[in-house]
């Protein structure tokens, strides 16, 4: 065998022996004793978690999701029934009211508009304190009256004075508005015109009585009483006949002196019956003048509706052509921009009137408000429809600064006794800017309720704990074991709490313990 053949036949064999063993050492590694195998499943040794101490500014912040909505909703109905046009029947207000023209969803409504029509009369709309309630008509007064006269004042149309009392110049100026806005002014009904001519026809019937009586007195040989002026103690029958019957020469007795054969009963009677004539005349005319003085231009009860500020914007509206307008119609609202929205009540308490507030949409477009009421104060009306906007429920709370001051106008106690319960928050919005026309659109509302004074420790929440002697106090990792120390607690933001530590046992880039 030559010497190349032997070398290549030991470099198999050494080949063969590190492949042998290369195959031991990994089987090797790959078996696992029983003791092995139950310390690599065992946990490691517990230690405490711990987070950095950090030094930076807080800001305090309340945040949720509110609605964009007008402001000031407000029902609105009818005070009572239109008046009646010519075609009305003699019963005067002629077929069961009905809506013959709508009012419009999203109109703005001016003093002097025509809100909507019911059997073709105008409901017309004005500014004023005092509710419609009644029908206006000439000889009234009050303050409704007094309105009426300032609205037509102010649409050019002069009453003859704010008196107060419906007179002829507040009828002339009722019938030229009318006129303007191509209708008719609310004329006598039917019943009524009727009423003036049977009380008319009673004051004829009285005086024609009262000068029948007084011709039949003038008959006799003694002057007969003066019309209107017949004198009589008391009225009664009761003249006293005893000697009405005699024939003395007694001038009590049926014939006298001087010839006449009138008794002193007959001249009784006869005083009587033109009293009584006289009486009922008075009567008949006292009741024609009292017509009189209410017979006219009226504005019926339900052809005016008074708001305490125009325009107003008809928000919702419930009836349709055709549709008898009894109850609420719709509502109104004012063309001002508000945002409703929801905090719970523990947020609430840290919301004062008045805060500020900065309105994102969702299209990142900022806006600004302002806190303008919180709880009852602030809940909207409940929609009478069931289609009405409601502010959306669901909060975030960026903060709770336990150090805000107590003021006026707060919603300390609008949660009761459960810090979790629902508070209504009203938002002003002066200047809308990018949410003009966006009513109905959700918003995200921030309300910053305080900052740090400059940068200053903190930790987070869950590093603080309070001790038996109501101490608040923080761990902090101190080589291998853990010390306390002892902190007043500032403003909290964001998980994280401003802390203070009694003297010079804390600092930043310490460890302090949030868990084990």
């Amino acid at each position: 065998m030559n010497r190349l053949s032997t070398r290549k036949q030991l470099g198999a064999v050494i080949g063969a022996v590190v492949l042998v063993g290369a195959g031991g050492w990994v089987a090797g590694s790959q078996v696992h004793s029983p003791a092995d195998a139950a310390a690599a499943r065992s946990a490691p040794k517990a230690g405490p978690v711990t987070v950095a101490v950090q030094r930076q500014s807080l800001t305090a912040t309340v945040v949720t999701t509110g609605s964009v909505e007008f402001d000031s909703p407000e029902p609105l109905s009818l005070a009572g029934a239109v008046g009646t046009g010519t075609a009305a029947t003699a019963g005067g207000e002629g077929a069961e009211q009905r809506v013959t023209k709508a009012p419009v969803s999203g109109a703005e409504v001016k003093e002097g508009d025509v809100l909507m029509t019911v059997n073709g009369r105008p409901v017309l709309a004005l500014q004023g304190a005092v509710p419609m309630y009644r029908a206006m008509g000439p000889g009234m007064s009050g303050d409704d009256v007094k309105q009426l006269q300032k609205a037509l004042g102010r649409l050019g149309f002069e009453p003859g004075g704010v008196t107060g009392t419906f007179g002829q110049g507040t009828a002339a100026a009722v019938t030229g508005w009318y006129t303007h806005k191509g209708y008719q002014a609310q004329q006598p009904s039917p019943d009524e015109q009727q009423q003036l001519g049977t009380l008319q026809q009673s004051v004829s019937s009285a005086q024609e009585a009262l000068l029948t009586t007084t011709a039949a007195g003038a008959g006799s040989t003694h002057p007969a009483p003066k019309t209107g002026t017949a004198r009589s103690t008391d009225g009664s029958t009761d003249g006293g006949t005893g000697g009405s019957t005699g024939s003395g020469t007694d001038s009590s007795t049926g014939s006298g002196a001087d010839g006449s054969t009138d008794s002193s009963t007959d001249k009784k009677v006869r005083a009587i019956q033109l009293k009584s004539a006289q009486k009922s005349l008075d009567m008949a005319n006292d009741a024609l003048s009292t017509f009189q003085a209410s017979y006219g231009t009226k504005v019926p009860a339900g052809e005016a509706v008074f708001f305490p500020k125009l325009p107003v914007r008809l928000d919702k509206v419930t009836v349709k052509t055709g549709d008898v307008p009894s109850g609420q119609i719709g509502t109104v609202t004012s063309s001002d921009l508000v945002v409703q929205a929801v905090v719970p009540g523990s947020d609430a308490e840290l919301l004062r009137k008045g805060m500020a507030v900065d309105l994102t949409t969702n299209r990142g477009e900022k806006a600004h408000g302002t806190v303008a009421a919180l709880g009852a104060d602030a809940a909207a009306p409940a929609p009478q429809d069931g289609g009405g906007q409601e502010a959306s429920a669901g909060t975030a709370t960026e903060g709770a600064g336990s150090e805000t001051g107590e003021g006026d106008g707060g919603a300390a106690d609008a949660s009761g006794s459960n810090p979790s319960a629902p508070v209504q928050l009203r938002i002003s919005v002066p200047d809308p800017g990018p949410m003009a026309g966006q009513a109905g659109a959700s918003v995200k509302v921030t309300i910053k309720i305080g900052d740090s004074d400059g940068k200053v420790l903190t930790v987070p929440l869950a590093a603080v704990r309070t001790s038996a002697d109501g101490k608040a106090r923080v761990q902090v990792l101190r080589g291998t074991g853990v010390r306390d120390v002892r902190v007043t607690v500032g403003l909290s933001a964001s998980g994280l709490v401003e802390v203070k530590p009694d003297g010079a046992g804390l600092k930043q880039g310490d460890a302090v313990v949030v868990g084990k």
